[in-house]
């Protein structure tokens, strides 16, 4: 059978129109939930990146920390007076106060 007999039929119209709520709830469900959380992620990312010493960071452990020197693939942050631990760079969550920053 060749698509456009399907369509004399009417085999293909009653499946597309059985399909549309699925359709529409993903793409309802893509622009609530999937696009936000991708800008988020690419925003964390480009913060990560741009790190320098002197930062102060949260990671998600929850730790609040400085950090003295940047590394590669991680970083060296102080957390109390001589507390120094070198944490990965996918453990910060966001800077320190990042929140009074973006308000004018």
């Amino acid at each position: 059978m060749t698509l456009f007999a399907l369509i004399q039929q009417g085999g293909i119209l009653p499946t597309l129109i059985n399909f549309a709520p699925f359709l529409l709830i993903f793409g309802v469900f893509y622009f609530l939930v999937i696009m936000p959380q991708r800008k988020r992620q690419q925003a964390l990312q480009t913060l990560i990146s741009e790190l320098k010493a002197g930062d102060r960071v949260v990671t998600s452990g929850g730790i609040i920390a400085t950090i003295t020197a940047v590394r590669e693939d991680s970083l060296i942050v102080r957390s109390a007076d001589k507390s120094m631990l070198e944490i990965s760079r996918a453990s910060v969550a966001g800077l320190h106060g990042g929140l009074e920053k973006k308000q004018p």
